[in-house]
Formats: C-alpha cells, structure tokens, sequence
C-alpha cells in the first residue's frame, strides 16, 4: 500500500516535471481543453434545466395539467387546449374522488400599471387560488403558505420585485395599486416569496388572490360559465398517490358530458362530428413532462422540443469531442520529442506498465487543470451565455446535483481516452531504435490524420450551418412583408379608452411637419402582440379567419396594396356595419376570384351581421415567414375597440417626433406613461429563436475551428520532428524556404479538403431538413460550402504555415549530426 502510495507521488512529480519543460505546449493543451470544456457544460447547464423542470416540487409526481383533448372532425386535426373554463377545478375536486386539490392560475401575458407610492410602472401580475403554496413547493421567505393569499385583496411579491419597490424596507403590510380595467386598484403585500427557478413552468413576479377577478364586472361572467369565459384559467389538479384517474378514460369521458351534455349532438347537427364515442373529453398532464410535451403547447414558458435539446447537445458533444482530439494530438506531439527519454527508462528497467501509468497519470493531471479553468470559465461567461440563449441560468450544485458526477466523470474519461493513446503507442518503442533516435512517430499518422480530418468536418459543417441560418434570417427580416414597416411607431393604448382618446391624440400631433400620418387599429403586429380570429359557418364550412378592426386610413398609411374594390370610407354608413376588405388568402381559401370576391357575403359570421366585400388587399405576411399567409379580413365595426396608434414618420431623425407625441401623450393621459414600439422592431422579433441558433452555432464553429487549427498545429509539429533530419537533407542541397512550406503544409491541406469533401453533403442535408420548418425559404447555394471551406482552407494553411516556418528556419548541422 505504501509503495502503491509512492508510486503514485512519483508519477506526480514526474508529470509536473515534464509539463514545466514544455510549457507552452501544455498551456496550449488545456487552454484548448478548458474552452471546449466550458463550451460543454454551459450546453449541458441548459440541457440539464430543460430536462428538470418542476422536479423541485414535492408532490410532482402526483400533480398533472388539466387539458382539453377534441378529436379530428370536419377537416382539422385533433387538438389540445389548456385554456378552461373557471368552474372546471372546483367541479373536478367535487365529482372525482382521487382529485386531493386543485389550483386555477392566470398567467399573466401583459404588464399591467402599478403604482407604489407616487412612482408609475408596469408588472406582469398573475392570479391563482390560495392553495397554490401548499400543493407546489414555492418556497417563501416570508409570510405563511396556508394564509399567504388568503385575503382577496392579499398579493404575494417575489424577491427580486419586493427589493426593486420597497429595498430593504419590510414590504409586508404596504399596498400596491394595480390598474385592472379602467381604475387602480388596492392590493396587500401579504408575503414574499423566493425568487422562482428557472426550471419551473409556473412563473410570476406578483401573485393575487383568483378570487378578485370573479369580483370585477368581466370576472363574474365567468364564474359558474362553462360555455365561454371572459378569462382563460390553468388548472392543475392533485391526486392522490397511486391514482390510476390520468388512463381511465371513461371516468374523463363521463365528467364531461356531464357538463356539456348536448355537445355531442349539436356537432353531429351541424356536420362537424361523426366518429364514435364523445367528441372532446378531458387528460391530465404530468406536471414533470409539461416543459417538453410539444403535442400540449401553452403557458407563460414556451414548450421547448426535446430534439432541439439533443441538437444543442450533440453541437456541445461535437466542441468537446474535437477539443479531445486536439488534446490527444497535442499530447502525441508533446510526446515525440521524449522517445529518448523511453528508450532510457526502458534500458534501466522500467516496465511498459510504469510508463504507461507516467502517460495516463501527465493526461489525467492536464485534465484536472483544464476542468478547473473550464468551470471558473463557464462561471465568467455564463451571463454572456444566458443573453445567448434568453434563459436565466445558474450555475447551482444544489439545483442541478447531477453536474457533481458528470464534472468528476468528464475529468477522468477525458484524461483516460486522451492520454490512452499516446501511451500505449510511445511505451511500445524498443530502446535501441529510440536511443538511436530511428523511431519516428508514424503509427500515429494514420489515427491523428483521422482525428484532425473529423475535426475539420464537424467545424465547416458547424461554420457552414452558421453560414445558412444567417442567410435565411437576413432573408426573413430583409424580405418586404407586403406593407412599408419602416418608420412606422406603434403607440399603446391598451390601458387608456382608445376611442375616446384617438381623435383627441390625432388632433394633438397634427401639423408637425416631422410627422407623415396616423392611424388606429384594435390590435397591433409583431412578436408578443395579439390576435383575433372569427370562427365562420360559410355555407356548412367552418372556416378560420384573422380578422382585424382598423379605421380607413389604416391601409394607406401601411401603404398596402388594393388590387381590387375600394377603401373602407368612414362617409358611407354600411361600411361601419356589414363592409370588410379582405386578402387574397381568404378569397382562395372561400372559393372566390379576385375579380368576383368584391360583393360576396361571409355568411356565418353571426347572427347580427353578415360581412360584404368591399375590396381585396394583396396578401402581406403579418405572421412569422415561418408560417403561410392566412385568411384575413379587415373592417371597421362600430363595436370594436381601439388599443393601438399607428403613426409614420417621416425619414431621419425620429427624435422630435417622438418627443411630439410624448407631449400629446402627456398632455391627454396624465395617470399613464407613454408606451411605443418600432414596427419594424417589433416584426423582427419574430425571429428571436433562430438569432440565439444562429449566435450559438457561430460561436460553437468559431470555438471549434480554433480548436481545429490548435489540433493541426500538433499534427504539424509531430510531422516536423519526424521529418526533421530530411528537412535538414533538402536545406543543405539547396531547398527554399517556400519548398520546405509546401512539403510540409500539402499534406495536411489534403485532410482539410477531404473534411470539406464529408461535411458539405452533411450540413446541406440536415439545414434542408431545417429550413422545411420555414412557408418562405431561401435555397442552400454551393457558394456557402465554398466560404466555409475557403475559410477552413485559410486557417489551417497560417497555422501549419508556423510549424513549417520553424522547421524551416532551424539549423540543417544541428539536425544532421546525429546521423
């Protein structure tokens, strides 16, 4: 045991030794570990979290999602829905034995105004039943769980929200006054609550009491209405341990038709249903699969497809690999230069076994150093990573325990599998050839030549795909959307009476000459802004239509294009009644020529009304150009309300126009700040998702090409000790400095051309199977392989280029006298 002790120290010692002779090599060696290390774990920091969530709950495991299922009928898919009615969770814990509890949450989709003390801002606040604290594990660090909402007015702040409003102050007891509808009203701080985890599928900042909103005139609406709601609830249930509720379809069957009991025959009336059994019914959905079941969509965190996890894995999997295959090549190079040293030991007596215990002993202490500065570096650039990836990620043994197994795991297989190699390969070298210095390296060739190539072909297919995404992106936000959304200002009025307040704000602003027009609309464009569709029974046809309440100067000031009919005029009576522009999308998907759309009537679109074309508008993309343009219809009902201002600017400086309407705003709105977007911000932000994939796949080609280049400069340094007595040879019959390049750089220039030759076929096909997901697409040019090769091409001809050089330069009667 004792000598098994010493041996270990000897080993130590010797590594620390050996790497101080040749520092830069081993600096280089786990600064290229490090980084793909660092690359690695922030990859799987975000797998880890996407993959977790809601576990940190107690009862996980016991609680599932309340959801709508609606079979196929008449053409539309099956489909789920989260969205319930209110009553739905008090008649669940009533009728069904195994329902222990229910929560009914409103997530909050909109900041609302609220006021502390004199100063005005907006929060996001959300609403559930006062149990929620008791059936989920939120954490509080002050109040009580069973009474933290027990008051209706009672409002439960996190952290973060209490620091920012009270600082330091004890919060509890003070009021908030937050503006539902057209009043502030009071609420109690009544507890704080921890900050929520990332990881969670239920977030808020302000939690009330559910009960408020069945006070307020809308609310009540809904309280004993299950047909329709004003407000749209999730509802989580709690079962009890070993319930077999969630695959008794029946017992789901018969609760609703115990609450829409005439559903089955109305659809069958009208010809929607005519399968067997109920139409619709309920499931329940695990709490722990919500964040990655991409067939149950909804809720304030975006559902996130396991696929795209294991994509950002196998891209993190793909960084650290060649960062393995550079450390490995790197210690193959390290180690060409000692074969005197094996040879020597070999000759007083040390066996393969010791050395190759020396090799794996020097990689596993190279391993170590680089975990280390890969985890102080993931620390430094996980906020860069967290603005990457728009997550909010910690670094946190606590609530990712696993990352203890899988950091101490990495460290030795990454020292064993790097430091195997060279091992093995160096102890089997037979002293006399070494001591004569007759070895040279070449049963590494073909593996290292191997290790560089599939490190080539991972980074340009990597820069390649970077290449793709940013093409179809420019293409996405530089594509004209079939109206002008350049200087254009959307002003929000979502919290003021718009109709009342229009024409005041128009009057307010009219005559600045920085100023092109205005215009008002119920509902805005772009990303995170809402949409209203009309559900008509055209002719026995359920049809879907997005439908949008403008006033008639609307689509002049969009400068959109009416190829058919006319405008709506504000002089002619019916047009605030029945008359409707539509798109050509509607008018194909309605059966209608562009030439005879103009007088068809929308039959069933209600009982009161019954909608006249009036004219057709050129198609326009108002959704992502990921999706197809749908049907679209635009009128001017006097019934609708006005929660949007459209105002164009004239080109230039937008500065004093925005102060004009700051002014107007100011000036007419005393209780509210004014609130405006750009458009064509606000359309762009459509494709946030494929920046982060295009920043993250960048950075990962940008980071795996460096480590490429780090992985051939070893390869090249290898090759030059091998070729150093021939180098010598052609130097002293007269070879150039640029001959001496060649021979040494056409080699590996033929790796990196057989990597373009794998890795274009590779990336075209899996950024086809991605660019399918996109209704508008460009086509993958052959230029784009072109860069990403010329540029792979470029990197590793500068960096065998300094390894060349440096052979190159050396003195031929130091490399010849030993021969």
């Amino acid at each position: 045991m004792i000598k098994q002790k010493s041996m270990i120290k000897h080993y130590i010692k010797i590594a620390f030794r050996n790497l101080g002779r040749q520092k830069w090599l081993a600096v280089i060696n786990i600064a290229g570990l490090s980084i793909g290390l660092a690359c690695f774990i922030l990859f799987l920091l975000y797998a880890l979290n996407e993959f977790s969530f809601d576990r940190f709950h107690q009862n996980a495991k016991n609680i599932f999602r309340v959801y709508r299922w609606t079979e196929a009928m008449h053409g539309d898919q099956a489909s789920a829905n989260i969205n319930q009615p209110l009553p739905l969770g008090p008649a669940f814990k009533q009728d069904l034995p195994d329902v222990e509890n229910f929560v009914r949450i409103q997530e909050a989709s909109n900041e609302s105004y609220i006021k502390v003390g004199d100063k005005i801002d907006r929060l996001k606040v959300s609403f559930a039943d006062p149990q929620i604290f008791s059936m989920f594990s939120f954490k509080l660090k002050s109040g009580i769980n069973e009474t933290a909402l027990s008051g209706l007015n009672s409002i439960v702040l996190t952290e973060t929200i209490a620091k920012k409003y009270f600082g330091s102050s004890n919060p509890i007891g003070q009021t908030i006054h937050i503006k539902k509808e057209q009043s502030f009203e009071p609420f109690i701080v009544s507890a704080i609550a921890a900050d929520i985890p990332s990881n969670s599928t239920i977030q808020f900042l302000a939690l009330g009491n559910i009960n408020w909103l069945t006070t307020t005139p809308q609310g009540k609406k809904g309280v004993n209405n299950w047909k329709r709601s004003t407000y749209s609830y999730h509802t989580y249930i709690e079962l009890k341990p070993g319930s077999q509720l969630p695959g008794n379809t029946q017992a789901l069957v018969t609760f609703r038709k115990k609450y829409y009991p005439e559903e089955d025959k109305e659809l069958r009336e009208i010809g929607y249903w005519k399968g067997n059994g109920w139409p619709a019914t309920y499931g329940l959905q695990p709490l722990q699969s919500i964040h990655t079941d991409t067939k149950i969509a909804g809720g304030a965190v975006p559902v996130v497809s396991p696929k795209t996890i294991w994509i950002l894995l196998g891209i993190a999997f793909a960084v650290l690999l060649i960062a393995c295959i550079n450390f490995t090549t790197l210690a193959i190079g390290r180690s060409a230069s000692r074969a005197k040293e094996i040879g020597i030991r070999k000759v007083v007596g040390s066996g393969r076994r010791s050395l190759v215990w020396q090799f794996l002993s020097e990689a596993l202490l190279l391993s170590f150093f680089s975990v280390i500065l890969g985890l102080i570096l993931t620390y430094f650039l996980l906020p860069y990573f967290n603005q990457l990836a728009g997550k909010e990620l910690r670094f946190s043994f606590q609530q990712f325990p696993e990352l203890t197994w899988m950091i101490a795991g990495l460290t030795l297989i990454i020292g064993i599998l790097s430091g195997s190699y060279p091992a093995l390969v160096l102890s089997a070298f037979k002293p006399l050839e070494v001591i004569k210095e007759k070895i040279k390296v070449g049963g590494a060739n073909l593996f290292t030549r191997s290790l560089v190539t599939m490190q080539f072909v991972l980074s340009i297919g990597l820069i390649a795909s970077t290449v793709i995404i940013l093409q179809q992106l420019k293409y996405m936000t530089g594509k004209n959307p079939g109206f002008q959304k350049e200087n254009i200002v959307m002003v929000n009025a979502d919290d003021a009476d718009g109709k009342k307040l229009y024409p005041l704000f128009r009057q307010a602003i009219a005559g600045d000459l920085s100023i092109a027009g205005i215009a008002a609309a119920e509902l805005g464009l772009g990303e995170g802004e809402e949409l209203a569709r009309a559900s008509l029974n055209y002719d026995g046809k359920p049809k879907e239509v997005f439908e949008y309440f403008i006033d008639p100067n609307y689509i002049p000031l969009m400068k959109m294009e009416i190829i058919k009919g006319r405008n709506l005029d504000p002089k002619i009576s019916s047009d605030t009644v029945t008359s409707v522009i539509i798109n050509e999308a509607l008018a194909r998907d309605f059966g209608f020529s562009i030439d005879s759309a103009i007088g068809q009537q929308l039959r069933g679109y209600s009982e009161e009304v019954t909608p006249v074309v009036v004219g057709v508008v050129k198609d326009f993309n108002y959704r992502p150009l990921r999706e197809k343009v749908e049907p679209q219809m635009f009128h001017h009902f006097g019934n609708y309300a006005i929660n949007k201002f459209f105002v164009r600017l004239k080109a230039g400086d937008p500065s004093k126009a925005l102060a004009t309407l700051n002014k107007a705003w100011s000036s007419l709105v005393t209780d509210l700040p004014f609130r405006y977007t750009f458009l064509d911000e606000s359309l762009e932000n459509f494709y946030k998702s494929e920046t982060r994939w295009s920043w993250i796949i960048g950075w990962a080609g940008g980071i795996s090409i460096f480590l490429a280049c780090l992985g051939l400069l070893g390869l090249a340094a290898l090759a030059a000790v091998n070729r150093t007595k021939e180098i010598g040879i052609r130097k002293v019959l007269g070879a150039s400095l640029s001959n001496i390049i060649g021979l040494l750089s056409k080699d590996f220039l033929k790796l990196v051309i057989i990597a373009i030759i794998i890795a274009s076929p590779l990336a075209w096909y899996f950024m086809s199977k991605w660019l399918q997901d996109f209704a508008y697409r460009i086509n993958i040019s052959w230029v784009v392989f072109l860069i990403a090769g010329l540029s792979a091409v470029t990197l590793a001809l500068v960096t065998v280029s300094f390894q060349a050089i440096k052979a190159a330069i050396a003195n031929p009667v130091k490399s010849l006298r030993t021969e």
